[in-house]
């Protein structure tokens, strides 16, 4: 079994990750599994998904010498030319706050169609011993609903609709949401990677 690092402490997306990886031969740890990464916090200074992920990587690949996933995701609202993206969690303290942030500045857009969405995640595999790396992206398509609907999730998820199951991501379980969700899209390019590397 091979063990890669997972630059996240996010419970929600490491939840995911070992959800949708579970079939391969990994075992997947985090940094708070790592004494070397103690409260290392990299500042996300790239202007896009992929650069933050790559920063994220490095650091924590490069600190610990092991090969090293991190992703970097957010929403981007068209009417709102992209906003939050890459500053989705700096919008506000709490999930509860983002989602209301984002629903005040829609509230001139009542229709679906004024309301189009997508969620993106870059993803990069950080080696240490070799200074390469690999990129990948994946995006889902859906709108912004008028009120937070579903408790499961975390993040935008109670807001963001998703129109081939007519729910939000917040009302799906985390089987259904492992199934189509941009994460589980990026890591789907991931895996073949990884096994690539691994076979």
């Amino acid at each position: 079994m091979h063990t890669i690092l997972f630059a996240s402490n996010n419970p929600g997306k490491i939840a995911e990750v070992t959800a949708i990886t579970q079939p391969l031969n990994i075992q997947l740890i985090t940094p708070k599994q790592v004494p070397a990464l103690t409260n290392i916090d990299p500042e996300e200074t790239g202007e896009t998904f992929a650069e933050n992920a790559l920063i994220k990587a490095r650091t924590f690949g490069r600190l610990s010498g092991q090969v090293t996933i991190a992703d970097d995701s957010g929403l981007c609202v068209d009417a709102l030319d992209g906003y939050p993206g890459i500053k989705s969690k700096r919008v506000a303290d709490t999930d509860e706050q983002r989602i209301q942030t984002l629903l005040d500045k829609l509230q001139q857009y009542p229709e679906p169609n004024q309301r189009t969405a997508h969620f993106i995640s870059a993803m990069v595999l950080f080696d240490p011993s070799s200074e390469k790396w690999h990129q990948v992206e994946g995006r889902v398509d859906g709108y912004i609903a008028l009120t937070p609907q579903g408790e499961s999730g975390f993040g935008y998820d109670p807001i963001f609709m998703y129109p081939p199951l007519s729910k939000t991501f917040g009302q799906l379980s985390a089987t259904e949401k492992n199934e189509i969700s941009h994460r589980r899209l990026a890591l789907d390019q991931m895996r073949k990677i990884i096994r690539k590397r691994y076979r």
